[in-house]
């Protein structure tokens, strides 16, 4: 090896090089003579593309010009800020490098994802070395200008990321957030069955939880129907800093594990180039092998009761940073935590560094790899597929180009009667179940839905009279409604659902995730990672509109009074809203009607995140399906029968808001109190289905102006407001209206505990009785005028709790109460 004495420069520490100790620079090698199944061509050529692909990512972290190194390397060739990852990559690279040979070989419909954190330098030069990359972005071309273009983007300023973004061709896996590689695999191979999913999945990323979770997927992929993946764990050894639990128990401990998961592992070790390369191409051959004889298993009978497939697997130990200096400022890299990121941190102002990088770069041979303009030489350009099998090009990574409408039948139909409001009373989320029915049986290859054992319980089964539960395990004497071709995905795994549902989506496909509200906390990071993702890609020219990822909260927080505390929190919305307003969509139906209404048009959307909060338990129906189409249009509207002389020409003396099914029962209370008791208050009543509709419209597409705004809440009366979630986000979404120093809100306050419906509402003051006390304390010159009923309604909700004390259920009064039309 080259040894090069490190000759000072800036000094800093956590790594930041110049430090002191000799600097050693990668040795060029030669393959050796290793027996395996690939013959003398086939190991160079794909050695060729392994060493082409780390020359790229090495460039693309370090280099702003001179990308063929045609001239010694200067200071300003180097970026100025040197960001990056190389540790994974040359495993990254490697896998890609065999699955290639193998889609030609076997004309495979596959794609790849790469699960280590900011691999990006990897995949970018497989696209790049493949020709998608600049047929998508003209100003990298594959020659020296445009590879130099490619090498000054990457985590620059107006470039790309360093994650496999959106910008990435072939990526529909980000990696920002570690966790998520399988499932995005497993969730784009279902309902595609001629699709293999090479999954790389960090030795970092596997010590997470959902990454924990995912190895059970296995168990919803159904071999007769769906396609297949491949996971490969690189063991790599090393985190940012720490070792990685699975690289550090022992060998057969760790085979016993992924054996236990329903895995047959297969292992490839070393660090000899020649070596590997044989292992593995052996190895993802044998792999690939079992995969096709357990799918034409399946499929000769695809009906039949088949014991459970062991799908194969690998686990591939390979040094962190392969091929980078093993050596720097007399630390060991190579093969350690310090090659995480940038071996060489201060290769702009440190001659040593820079040197060693020089030789580094050049220990990749690239004068064999591209030819005097730069392009890749004709040995490389023959080893990828071409059109769409390649996996940068292929169209399952970019699912909006193989999107198609779903077919959905007439939401109208499935409407419940209301010949008056008030009059029926149904569960808001049963109705729609029957509906989803329909969706289900007209659409069997491009709706899953996805519960964690809550379908039933948010009263969404009828969806199983069309379907079962999809479950490839061993079925029980007592189980219901579980098969080897369910629509179904039920899994106690909330991060699971998530995911396998994104990866639907993504390439492709429309579902639905519902869930306990309290819980959907649990995947507030993967609905961020989600959000950004479609936000990115929005900005992405040639990446097309996904179906949206429609959420279904319900078992909500007014109606988790028998499960206690835990189970109540709506602060999900608050999650929602922080994200950018063109992505995110938040909907509270008030009852049946206007949930189906809200529910079709979830699933036309595009490109969105909707999240729709609706209850389960039997609630008034307050309008018919004519009027709950209007009013989900509108997103926000006056109720005109619910008010009280709002007549044109008047100014109402005060505005009763409402967002939700409870806030919405709780308002109409409060106004039929109104209405008998103080007959000449003017009273209207405006109800929200469109949370957007607060926002001001240049905050919103679908936000009002303040003329519209104040046209509902008028510019000057007190503005009492019922909202489902914590009431700071409502004067967060209108701040700035007009009237917001009018407007008072009542929600949820985090005060909750097992007890009775209407007990839980008093504990947070959404009460009727508490509203109409907020009424007579806001409007001008009323309190003293209505003293006597204000009493009157704090008597009565001592009146209320004690009578939950002694009953242990509400006063009939509130339990029997409907709308006195």
């Amino acid at each position: 090896m080259t040894q090069l004495a490190s000759m000072g420069g800036d000094t800093a520490a956590d790594n930041e090089g110049g430090q002191g100790g000799e600097t050693v620079a990668p040795q060029p090698y030669r393959l050796g003579d290793v027996d395996g199944p690939l013959d003398r061509e086939a190991l160079e050529r794909v050695d060729a593309w392994w060493r082409a692909a780390n020359y790229l990512a090495v460039g693309q972290i370090y280099l702003r010009s001179n990308p063929l190194l045609r001239t010694p390397l200067e200071a300003e060739d180097v970026k100025p800020r040197l960001l990056g990852h190389f540790g994974t990559v040359p495993g990254l690279n490697l896998v890609y490098a065999h699955a290639n040979r193998l889609i030609v070989e076997r004309d495979l419909d596959a794609v790849f994802v790469a699960g280590p954190g900011h691999g990006g330098p990897g995949p970018n030069a497989c696209a790049w070395l493949e020709g998608t990359y600049s047929e998508l972005y003209s100003h990298t071309p594959r020659d020296a200008e445009g590879m130099a273009a490619f090498f000054a983007q990457f985590s620059y300023p107006g470039g790309v990321p360093s994650h496999c973004a959106p910008e990435t061709p072939g990526s529909f896996h980000e990696g920002g957030e570690l966790g998520y590689s399988l499932l995005h695999a497993f969730g784009a191979v279902l309902d595609r069955p001629e699709t293999v999913a090479f999954c790389v999945v960090g030795d970092g990323e596997a010590e997470t939880g959902p990454l924990a979770g995912s190895w059970h997927a296995n168990k919803f992929l159904n071999a007769g129907r769906d396609g297949a993946v491949l996971p490969i764990l690189a063991l790599n050894s090393y985190k940012i800093a720490n070792p990685t639990i699975l690289a550090r128990i022992p060998a057969d401990e760790l085979e016993a594990l992924l054996v236990g998961y329903g895995y047959q592992p297969h292992v490839v070790e070393g660090d000899d180039p020649a070596a590997v390369h044989q292992q593995l191409a052996a190895t993802m051959t044998e792999c690939l092998d079992a995969i096709a004889a357990i799918q034409a298993a399946a499929r000769g009978d695809q009906d039949a009761a088949a014991e459970r497939p062991r799908w194969p697997m690998i686990i591939l130990r390979t040094p962190k940073g392969w091929t980078c200096p093993p050596v720097v400022d007399g630390q060991q890299v190579e093969g350690t935590f310090r090659a995480h990121q940038v071996p060489l941190p201060a290769a702009r102002t440190d001659a040593t560094h820079r040197s060693v990088l020089e030789a580094w770069l050049k220990s990749y041979r690239p004068e064999e790899l591209f030819d005097e303009h730069g392009t890749p030489v004709p040995e490389l350009l023959a080893l990828p597929p071409t059109g769409e099998r390649r996996m940068s090009a292929n169209p399952v990574a970019n699912g909006g180009v193989l999107l198609r409408d779903l077919r959905l039948p007439d939401w109208r139909e499935f409407c419940v009667p209301v010949d008056r409001p008030g009059a029926t009373v149904h569960e808001a989320t049963r109705v729609l179940g029957g509906w989803l029915k329909e969706v289900v049986r007209l659409n069997p290859e491009s709706f899953l839905t996805f519960a964690p054992d809550e379908l039933a319980s948010n009263r969404l089964q009828d969806i199983l009279e069309v379907t079962d539960r999809d479950w490839q395990a061993e079925i029980g004497e007592f189980d219901e409604k579980l098969g080897a071709r369910g629509r179904v995905v039920e899994v106690l795994s909330e991060h699971m659902c998530q995911g396998l549902l994104e990866g639907y989506l993504l390439s492709g496909r429309h579902g639905l995730f519902t869930c306990y509200e309290a819980f959907i906390h649990i995947v507030d990071s993967m609905f961020n990672q989600h959000a950004k993702w479609l936000q990115a890609s929005a900005e992405v020219p040639w990446r097309r509109p996904i179906a949206s990822l429609n959420y279904l909260l319900s078992s909500h927080v007014w109606r988790q009074d028998h499960n206690g505390f835990t189970h109540q929190d709506p602060g999900f919305l608050d999650v929602v809203m922080n994200k950018n307003p063109e992505i995110v969509r938040v909907y509270l139906p008030p009852d049946a009607n206007t949930l189906l209404s809200t529910y079709d048009h979830c699933l036309r959307s595009r490109h969105y995140v909707n999240v729709v909060v609706a209850g389960k338990q039997p609630q008034q129906d307050w309008l018919d399906a004519q009027e709950a189409a209007l009013h989900c249009a509108r997103g926000a509207g006056i109720w005109d029968w619910a008010g009280n002389r709002d007549e044109i020409g008047t100014t109402p003396d005060v505005v009763l808001g409402c967002a939700g099914e409870i806030p919405t029962l709780e308002v109409l209370a409060a106004a039929s109190i109104l209405r008998e008791r103080l007959p000449e208050l003017r009273v209207r009543v405006v109800n929200v289905v469109d949370l957007m509709r607060l926002l001001p419209e240049s905050e919103h597409p679908h936000g009002l102006s303040d003329r519209e705004f104040t046209t509902l809440f008028t510019e000057e009366a007190p503005v009492i407001f019922a909202f489902h979630g914590y009431p700071w986000l409502v004067h967060r979404l209108t701040y700035r209206r007009p009237n917001h120093a009018q407007l008072h809100v009542r929600g949820y306050k985090e005060r909750g505990t097992t007890t009775t419906p209407f007990d839980m509402v008093m504990l947070n003051d959404l009460d009727r009785y508490h509203l109409v006390v907020d009424v007579i304390d806001r409007v001008p010159g009323l309190g003293t005028r209505a003293a006597g009923l204000r009493q009157e309604m704090l008597d009565t909700r001592i009146r209320a709790r004690t009578w939950t004390r002694e009953h242990g259920v509400d006063l009939p009064e509130v339990v029997d109460w409907n709308w006195p039309g």
